[in-house]
């Protein structure tokens, strides 16, 4: 009789246990999907749930809300003493455009928006998204020079590749959502940093030199300017001064020209006398050698009938 009770006691926990492992929980981030032999049937959101046993129904966790972060060419190394990042050369070492050779560390955040397709489309969520973003990066690298890659185009290059994976992603339904592509770190390799650094400050320094002439020619040009025109005020006003002076000239002319006209001989004798007072006005008495070759004095004043200074 006993031994009939302890086995139908056995019987009843080993069904409870069977049935309790139908029992699951779903965290406030995640949903699950419910399998019924093998085929997805519905989802359940957070909380307690329950659903036959295994192998009539099972479920999987898919975490939605999460953000998750998959890196290329680098890896964060997270210890007691801190948190370290190490170099992955084999997925940083890009080619750009011009031939070069460049190092690029990119950090893509992700969260799953379908998780049906994510769970069921994919085999490995992870790995699609590091490939698919590497491929697509190199290609965009591989378009420019690495001037370009280094400076201007780096946040472009970054949006390019999270619209370019987002789009692979969907043609491959794998219910994943890009959130944003980061690029970390942009330099040379570490073989030619120095070289590098060797030409950017050869570039700087030409930049130096053209601001520096620039800035010379700024302040020399307008001083340069203000002299020239200031040469060429007081050249018009010479120039103006010695026209109206010939006018003057030619005026004074035309009037004696018409008195000579009138009467010639007057005229001449008036002119003779003008320049002979002219010529003498500082001068009292002349020394003059006459034919016979005796010295005589000549008196200015009474020659030209003036009075004596």
């Amino acid at each position: 009789m006993w031994k009939k009770i302890t086995v139908w006691i056995v019987l009843i926990v080993i069904i409870l246990i069977f049935l309790g492992t139908g029992v699951y929980q779903v965290g406030p981030s995640e949903v699950a999907l419910i399998k019924t032999f093998g085929k997805y049937t519905h989802s359940t959101g957070p909380g307690m749930h329950y659903h036959l046993p295994y192998p009539i129904q099972s479920h999987v966790i898919v975490d939605v809300e999460t953000i998750r972060k998959e890196e290329i060419g680098f890896r964060t190394i997270e210890s007691r003493s801190g948190v370290s990042y190490r170099t992955i050369p084999e997925e940083s070492l890009m080619l750009t455009g011009d031939g070069n050779i460049i190092s690029v560390e990119v950090a893509v955040q992700y969260k799953i928006k379908d998780p049906v397709k994510f769970a069921f489309n994919i085999i490995n969520g992870k790995n699609i998204v590091r490939f698919t973003t590497e491929s697509v990066l190199r290609e965009r690298v591989a378009v420019r020079n690495i001037d370009d890659v280094l400076t201007v185009e780096r946040d472009k290059i970054a949006i390019e590749t999270a619209e370019e994976v987002q789009k692979i992603l969907d043609e491959y339904e794998a219910g994943i959502l890009i959130n944003k592509v980061y690029l970390q770190e942009v330099a040379p390799p570490d073989q030619v940093v120095e070289a590098f650094d060797d030409v950017n400050n050869a570039k700087q320094d030409k930049e130096r030199f053209i601001n520096e002439a620039n800035r010379y020619a700024n302040d020399i040009v307008p001083k340069a300017e203000g002299e020239a025109e200031q040469i060429l005020r007081k050249a018009e006003a010479y120039a103006k001064e010695k026209i109206l002076e010939a006018e003057g000239e030619t005026n004074r002319f035309l009037s004696v020209l018409k008195e000579y006209e009138i009467a010639p001989d007057i005229t001449m004798k008036r002119l003779l006398i003008e320049k002979l007072e002219e010529v003498f006005s500082n001068t009292k008495n002349v020394f003059v050698l006459d034919d016979s070759g005796a010295l005589k004095l000549l008196d200015v004043n009474e020659l030209i009938g003036g009075g004596t200074k």
